[in-house]
C-alpha cells in the first residue's frame, strides 16, 4: 500500500505527541505542520497544545525570527483560531513580516492571500496571488489561489485556471482535489471521482480526495465505495469532520436536504467546534423551517468565526425577519413585509390554496401543511436566505415545503411574474416530496414549468426564435443529457432554453403516456431507483428510445415553425415569459373601448400579477368590477389601494367602504366610515355614506 506526504504528516503528528521533549526535536516549519496535521486528524487539544508552545516561543522573542519560522508561527495562530479573532490578525501579521523579512520566500504572501480568502476577502486575496504571479509566473499555488478567487467570486472559469496550476505542476494535489471538488459542485460526479481518485494516486492520505470521492459514490448510489471512501479517511483521520461537511455539500446540492442535515449532524459530533458543520447544519435547520435551531447553530459559527460573511449575512437576515408578518392562511404560513403582506395576501393566498387542490388531485400525492412562503422585498435578503451571500439571479427557490420568492418589488416593473413564480415553486414542493426529493433537476423544473402553463392562459415560457433556432440547429440536449443544460449550460441562453425544453418533455409524457406517467416517474425515483431504471418501469423505453422518441416529437409539434424559422435576431430573448405588461393592458384598453366589463376584469387581474403596486391600475380594476357586479372583486381591489399608502388615505378607505357596502357587508362597511369620520369629522363624503348605511336596506347597497 502506497501513503503519501499526508498521511506519513498525519501518523508522524499522532505518534510524535506533543510534549516539550518533541517540540525541541523538531525545527518550526515542521512543529507548524505537525500542529495542522493533529487538527486535520481531529484532535484539535493536541493541536492547540503543539501551537501555543510555538506561539508563545514565539510572542517570547520572534520578532528577529527568520521567514520561515514567521510563516511557521503565523500556521500555529491559525491553528488555534478558533474563537479568537486576534490569532487571525497576529497570523496576518506574521505572514506579512516574513514576506518583509525575505521577499524571495514566497510563502508568506501565499498564505496570507489564502488566509484573506477564507475570510471572505476576496480582492485582497486575488492582489496577494496577482503579486506571487508578477515574480514568479505560472506558480501552481498562486495559480490555485486565482482559480480560488474565481470560484468564490463566480466571475470567471475556475476550472480553466486550475488547469493552468496543474500543467505547472501535474502532480499538485490540492490542485487535483480542488479539480474534484468542482466537478462535484457542478454535478459532474464521474470526473469528480476520476480525479480524486488520480489525487489518490499521488496522496492516499488526502482527506479531501476521499470526501470527494465518498460524495460522489453516494450520489451514485455506489454504496460500497462509499463505504470504503468513509473507511479510508477514518483510518487516516479519526475524527474526520471535514469528510462529512463534503458529503452534506453534495447531499445539498441534490436537493436532498434531510441527507444533508444528518451528515452535517454526524460532521459536528465530530468535532464541536468546526465552522463549516455548523453553518451546514445550520443551513439546512433554516431550510427546514426550524428558524431558532438553525439560528441557534449559525451563532454558534460565528461566535468562532466572526470574519465568516455568511454567516453574519444569514444572522443579519433572521434578524430582519424576525421583523417580518407571518400570516397563517389555509395550508400556508406566508412570512413578510407588513406591506407587502397587505398587498399580496389577498391574492397569493387563494392562487396557492388553488395551486395545492389541482396539484393534489393531478399527483395524488398531499405535502403537509403548512407549506412556509417567504417573500422578500430586496432581492439581496432573497439571495442570502437561498445560497448566503448576495447575487443570485433566481426568483424563486423551493426546499420542499419551505419556498422562497422575490416580491415584486424586488425586481424592476415587467421583469417578472409573481404568481407564475409561486405557482411553479409549489410544484416543487410536490415533485420534491413525491420524489423523496431524489427527482433530478431538470425533470423537476420541467414539471414547473409545464405546471404554470397549465394555471394560467400566457403563464410559463413559450417558444421563441431563440428556440427555434436552437432546435433547428440541434445546439439542444436530448432528454437523456438535459440535466447538463441546468448545471454546466454551454452558452449564457442555455438554463433559459432548457426550462421550456424540459417542460416539452412533461408535456410529451403526458400526452402520450396518461395523466398518471409524471407522478409515476416520481414515485419511481422515490424508489431510489436510478433514471435509466425510472425510464424503463414507467415508461417502457430505454434512455437512447425517450431521446428518439421526444425528438420526434418536438419537431413533429413545431414543424410549421422550424419550416418558416429563420436566424434568430440581435434582439430576440431566449423565452417569452409572461411579465410582459404592455400586452396585457392593451387587451384591457380594448375590451373597455367594447364596454366588455368581465374582460377588462380578467385582464387587469393578469397585470396585477406582473404588477400589483400601480393604484391607478386597482382603481380600474375595482370600478370594471363593480359594473361587472363582482362586488368580492371590487372590495379586494379597494383594499389594495388603502395597503399602497395612496397620496388620500381617507379618500381610499371611503371607496374601500362603498365597495363593502355594495358587496352587502354593512358591518365592516361602517366600522370604515366611522374610522375616517374620527380622524375627519367633517368629511362630506363619510358623513354621506354613514348616512346612506343607516338608509340601506339590510344585506345590501342602497
Amino acid at each position: 500500500m502506497k501513503y503519501g506526504p499526508t498521511a506519513l504528516l498525519l501518523a508522524a503528528a499522532l505518534a510524535a505527541g506533543s510534549g516539550p521533549g518533541a517540540a525541541q526535536s523538531v525545527d518550526r516549519p515542521a512543529r507548524a505542520e505537525r500542529a495542522e496535521a493533529l487538527l486535520r486528524a481531529g484532535d484539535r487539544a493536541a493541536a492547540g497544545r503543539e501551537a501555543r508552545a510555538l506561539i508563545a516561543e514565539y510572542e517570547r522573542g520572534g520578532t528577529a525570527w527568520p521567514a520561515r519560522d514567521l510563516v511557521a508561527a503565523g500556521r500555529a495562530y491559525l491553528v488555534v483560531q478558533s474563537g479568537d479573532a486576534e490569532a487571525v490578525r497576529a497570523a496576518l501579521r506574521a505572514f506579512d513580516a516574513a514576506t518583509a523579512r525575505d521577499s524571495l520566500l514566497i510563502e508568506g504572501e501565499l498564505r496570507a492571500a489564502d488566509l484573506m480568502l477564507d475570510k471572505y476577502v476576496a480582492p485582497e486575496a486575488k492582489l496577494g496571488y496577482e503579486r506571487v504571479l508578477r515574480r514568479h509566473p505560472g506558480h501552481p499555488m498562486a495559480t490555485l489561489g486565482l482559480a480560488r478567487v474565481i470560484a468564490f467570486t463566480g466571475q470567471g472559469d475556475a476550472l480553466a485556471v486550475a488547469r493552468e496550476a496543474l500543467k505547472a505542476d501535474p502532480r499538485a494535489v490540492p490542485v487535483l482535489t480542488f479539480i474534484a471538488a468542482q466537478h462535484l459542485e457542478g454535478e459532474r460526479i464521474d470526473s469528480a471521482a476520476e480525479v480524486a481518485r488520480r489525487a489518490l494516486v499521488l496522496d492516499q492520505g488526502s482527506l479531501d480526495a476521499w470526501a470527494v470521492l465518498g460524495a460522489a459514490a453516494w450520489v451514485r448510489g455506489d454504496s460500497a465505495a462509499f463505504r470504503n471512501a468513509r473507511v479510508r479517511a477514518e483510518g487516516i483521520a479519526p475524527r474526520p469532520a471535514a469528510f462529512y461537511v463534503t458529503l452534506s455539500e453534495a447531499a445539498a446540492r441534490q436537493r436532498r436536504y434531510a441527507d444533508a442535515e444528518r451528515f452535517a449532524a454526524r460532521a459536528l459530533e465530530l468535532d464541536s467546534l468546526s465552522v463549516p458543520a455548523l453553518g451546514a447544519l445550520g443551513t439546512n435547520r433554516l431550510r427546514a423551517g426550524r428558524l431558532a435551531e438553525g439560528r441557534a447553530l449559525i451563532e454558534r459559527a460565528f461566535a468562532i468565526d466572526p470574519f465568516n460573511l455568511w454567516h453574519k449575512n444569514t444572522l443579519d437576515l433572521l434578524d430582519k425577519l424576525a421583523g417580518f408578518r407571518t400570516v397563517r392562511t389555509g395550508r400556508f404560513e406566508f412570512v413578510a413585509p407588513a406591506r407587502e403582506a397587505d398587498v399580496l395576501l389577498p391574492y397569493l393566498a387563494p392562487l396557492l390554496e388553488e395551486a395545492y387542490d389541482a396539484l393534489a388531485a393531478r399527483y395524488d400525492y398531499r405535502p403537509p401543511a403548512p407549506v412556509r412562503m417567504e417573500i422578500y422585498d430586496r432581492h439581496a435578503d432573497f439571495s442570502v436566505r437561498t445560497v448566503g451571500l448576495t447575487g443570485l439571479g433566481a426568483l424563486g427557490v423551493s426546499f420542499g415545503r419551505l419556498l422562497a420568492i422575490d416580491a415584486p418589488s424586488a425586481r424592476d416593473p415587467g421583469t417578472f411574474n409573481w404568481g407564475s413564480t409561486a405557482w411553479h415553486e409549489l410544484t416543487h414542493t410536490f415533485t420534491l416530496g413525491l420524489s423523496g426529493n431524489r427527482v433530478p433537476r431538470w425533470f423537476s423544473e420541467g414539471v414547473s414549468v409545464f405546471e404554470e402553463r397549465r394555471a394560467r392562459p400566457g403563464w410559463g415560457a413559450t417558444v421563441t426564435p431563440v428556440y427555434l433556432a436552437a432546435l433547428k440547429a440541434d445546439r439542444l440536449r436530448p432528454v437523456s443529457q438535459l440535466n447538463e443544460g441546468f448545471v454546466r449550460p454551454r452558452d449564457p441562453n442555455e438554463v433559459i432554453l432548457s426550462y421550456y425544453h424540459a417542460s416539452l418533455v412533461a408535456e410529451m409524457i403526458e400526452a402520450q403516456f396518461g395523466p398518471r406517467a409524471l407522478g409515476d416517474l416520481l414515485r419511481a425515483w422515490g424508489e431510489g431507483l436510478t433514471t435509466a431504471a425510472v425510464v424503463q418501469r414507467v415508461l417502457r423505453l430505454d434512455e437512447a428510445a425517450l431521446d428518439a422518441r421526444f425528438e420526434a416529437w418536438v419537431r413533429a409539434r413545431f414543424a410549421r415553425e422550424l419550416a418558416a424559422a429563420s436566424r434568430a435576431g440581435v434582439g430576440d430573448t431566449a423565452v417569452v415569459g409572461d411579465a410582459d405588461l404592455a400586452p396585457v393592458l392593451e387587451d384591457a384598453r380594448r375590451a373597455q373601448a367594447a364596454g366588455q366589463d368581465s374582460a377588462v376584469v380578467a385582464a387587469l387581474e393578469r397585470a396585477l400579477w406582473i404588477w400589483p403596486y400601480d393604484a391607478a391600475l386597482h382603481a380600474r380594476l375595482a370600478e370594471a368590477a363593480s359594473r361587472a357586479r363582482m362586488p368580492a372583486i371590487a372590495v379586494r381591489e379597494r383594499r389594495a389601494i388603502v395597503a399602497l399608502g395612496p397620496s388620500d388615505p381617507l379618500g381610499a378607505r371611503v371607496e374601500l367602504a362603498q365597495a363593502l357596502l355594495e358587496a352587502g357587508d354593512r358591518g365592516a362597511a361602517r366600522r370604515e366610515v366611522l374610522g375616517v369620520l374620527e380622524q375627519a369629522p367633517t368629511y362630506e363624503r363619510a358623513q354621506h355614506l354613514l348616512l346612506a348605511l343607516r338608509n340601506a336596506p339590510p344585506g345590501g347597497a342602497p
